[in-house]
């Protein structure tokens, strides 16, 4: 399982909670921000161990190519919303506006699920833990793609 957050203190504080669980049921946990160890090791680390988990940020979702049976699900803790910033504001404003916004969160869902689904051959889930998650980002997926919306 790859956990992907948009936020460190929100990534600290899941492993926090989760991590003597893991550890008890055998199931290794790694962690961007949480364990002394480069990104590039720990990626390794959870590439060569198909029960470890691993919790990272955007670095992980932008940068992570984990083929075969280690990677079978994709957790994104909400919907990674562009950072309000007044280079971000001058982008929307020239740019479309709120079409713009979703040009970017689509391309950062279909980034992150394509570490995940990479040929026929791949299988495995994809969850977004968001409460607002609009049905207008759905075409990040590719067609077919089955989506579910459970509560927590």
């Amino acid at each position: 399982m790859l956990g992907l957050f948009t936020a460190i203190r929100r990534l600290r504080a899941v492993h926090g909670r989760i991590a003597d669980r893991l550890a008890r049921a055998g199931l290794p946990l790694y962690a961007q921000h949480v364990d002394p160890i480069d990104t590039g090791t720990l990626v390794d680390i959870f590439r060569d161990d198909p029960s470890a988990s691993l919790l990272g940020t955007d670095a992980l979702r932008d940068g992570v190519d984990v083929p075969g049976h280690s990677l079978r699900c994709v957790v994104m803790e909400q919907v990674p919303w562009p950072k309000p910033s007044i280079l971000h504001r001058a982008r929307r404003a020239a740019n479309g506006g709120g079409a713009h916004d979703d040009r970017i969160i689509r391309a950062r869902l279909a980034q992150a699920f394509g570490r995940l689904i990479r040929s026929g051959e791949d299988s495995g889930h994809f969850v977004v833990l968001s409460p607002a998650f609009p049905t207008r980002l759905l075409s990040a997926f590719p067609p077919g793609t089955p989506v579910m919306r459970v509560p927590l």
